[in-house]
């Protein structure tokens, strides 16, 4: 079974907490769904529509055709309205002028009720479960678990719609005897942070990276750690150092254009050595650009963020269950190598929604990795083989000096050629057990079989996965740790396959760019899509078989 359910109207008229609503019923009655958000960066006005994608096999993106669209205006079915599915249909108000409508008097039912207008969409929530021969318990449990109190108003007015159309088309009844897990990559960043054991998180709002600030702040009290939004991203990014210089596990969060304004600093993050986990969630730029939507353009710009050379590692989930562990994993490393750890995100994934029966332990604990008792003739800068300093914090006895000048084993700044080649040796010594370590940790995974090749990273393997099905002879080599690069595993999956095409959401093939310098494999055949929209799986099948011939 499978369904595709678009929930389009103007910013302000709630398509995107309908189609939440929608989304998290069917989750727990067992069904799988992926949900996709694309709106402008409009308050009111404008065109906004969620896709959801109802199925009961795991799904991870979604489609440009419909079975159903709810509309709730008529420019909805304007822009829709060709992608309707045949023997699909319209719900909506009466007052809509589209064929294969089933229309609702919701002006009617709303002063029957004496309900004001926001109880429209829920009156077509009801249809909805009508329409597909739903029992309307599911959604009354939905309703008490996001709105509590206001529950049995939402259930009247649902009702009421439930009442008024008749029974149209079946869903076939999932298999599942208990509910999924269904979460936003916002949701799973937050989650992963709090699981590393996080102290304070600090942001200034920036589309699509504010939902984790959101909902960090509000589990600051029951989990006891704090969350800060200062008044720009500089202030963000220096407050944080001064945290984790302190003692605290610290994180930062922005976009590309906030995550330019943090590049100074970042290059303290190297000389210093206090561990800084960012987390970066791209937009379609150069710019202000297209900030609602989605890119994959600020790949290389985090593997070289900053001035000079220093080593940073750069983590690039998939899909919202990774990004739990690769945010643990971030503070890990961070904070047992004193080194800034990037997770890069972007809108597609942060803001959908998937499904997911299971998850998976993180296989590393993340510690402060701070020297209990250090010693009177304690040295910050230790020369050590591994390149990890002893690490107190301010408070602890001897003096415990940072600075984002080159410095001596003591932390005292120095100019002389000798120290400088040392301390830059020293800090680099860092890359090869950081590459150790990360071999441990899956940094490239391989699904499907085949002897052709797809490659991808972040966002595009929802849609990948989907289309894999439908490809024979390929499997997808998935990415996730961009630096330190694993350019062994990588080279040696590309020279085992006959065909490779190269996947990206960005203009430019980014990741390939990154394979070739760092393996000498030239990718040829490239799939890119830069229009500010994410893949679907049915743009993957029909490129990758384009690009195959």
């Amino acid at each position: 079974m499978e369904k595709l359910i678009l929930v389009g109207g103007q910013a302000g008229q709630g398509a995107d907490r309908t189609s939440l609503l929608i989304a998290k019923t069917f989750v727990s009655l067992g069904y799988y769904v992926f949900n996709y958000r694309d709106y402008a960066s409009l308050i009111k006005g404008g065109h906004n529509f969620n896709v959801i994608k109802i199925s009961d096999k795991p799904i991870f993106s979604h489609e440009n055709s419909y079975d159903v669209i709810i509309a709730l205006d008529q420019e909805t079915i304007k822009q829709h309205g060709q992608n309707l599915k045949k023997g699909g249909f319209v719900l909506g108000d009466k007052s809509l002028k589209v064929k294969n409508l089933i229309s609702v008097d919701i002006d009617s039912i709303l002063n029957k009720l004496q309900f004001s207008k926001i109880f429209g969409n829920n009156i077509l929530l009801g249809s909805l479960f009508k329409v597909l021969d739903l029992q309307l318990p599911a959604l009354f449990k939905v309703f008490k678990e996001e709105f509590g109190e206001k529950a049995p108003l939402l259930e009247k007015a649902a009702k009421e719609g439930y009442d008024f159309v008749k029974k149209k088309t079946k869903v076939k009844s999932s298999q599942k005897s208990k509910e999924n897990y269904f979460f936003t990559g916002s949701e799973a960043i937050s989650r992963g942070a709090v699981m590393a054991g996080l102290d304070v998180y600090l942001a200034y709002p920036m589309t699509p990276a504010t939902p984790v600030l959101h909902l960090l702040a509000a589990k600051q009290k029951d989990e006891k750690f704090s969350v800060f939004q200062l008044e720009n991203e500089i202030s963000v990014i220096c407050a944080a150092l001064g945290s984790s210089y302190a003692g605290a596990m610290t994180m930062v969060g922005t976009s590309g254009g906030g995550f330019a304004l943090m590049a100074e600093a970042m290059s303290m993050v190297g000389i210093s050595e206090i561990p800084l986990v960012v987390y970066l969630s791209q937009r379609t730029a150069p710019a202000t650009g297209v900030p609602t939507y989605t890119t994959q353009g600020d790949l290389k710009f985090a593997v070289n963020i900053g001035h000079g050379e220093f080593p940073r590692v750069v983590i690039a989930p998939g899909d919202p269950r990774e990004a739990i562990l690769r945010t643990v994993e971030a503070f890990y490393l961070s904070y047992k190598y004193q080194v800034l750890s990037i997770l890069l995100s972007d809108k597609h994934l942060s803001e959908s929604g998937y499904t997911f029966d299971k998850f998976e332990r993180p296989k590393v604990k993340p510690l402060r990795f701070i020297v209990k008792n250090p010693s009177a003739d304690y040295k910050r800068y230790l020369l050590t083989k591994n390149g990890v300093s002893p690490r107190a914090v301010p408070g602890q006895g001897p003096f415990v000096r940072a600075t984002s000048y080159e410095h001596d084993e003591d932390g005292y700044t120095i100019e002389d050629s000798e120290w400088t080649v040392k301390m830059n040796d020293k800090r680099f010594r860092k890359v090869k057990y950081l590459q150790e370590e990360i071999k441990k940790l899956n940094p490239v995974s391989i699904y499907g079989q085949g002897e052709n090749l797809i490659i991808g990273w972040g966002s595009t393997k929802g849609a990948i996965m989907d289309a894999l099905n439908s490809l024979s002879g390929f499997r997808f080599m998935q990415v996730s740790y961009i630096n330190p690069f694993p350019a062994e595993e990588v080279k040696k999956e590309i020279e085992k396959s006959r065909k490779v095409v190269l996947v990206e959401n960005n203009v430019t093939g980014l990741l390939g760019q990154i394979i070739t310098e760092k393996t000498g494999c030239f990718l040829e055949k490239k799939l890119l899509k830069y229009d500010a929209r994410p893949f679907t799986s049915q743009e993957v099948i029909k490129g990758v078989k384009r690009l195959a011939r």
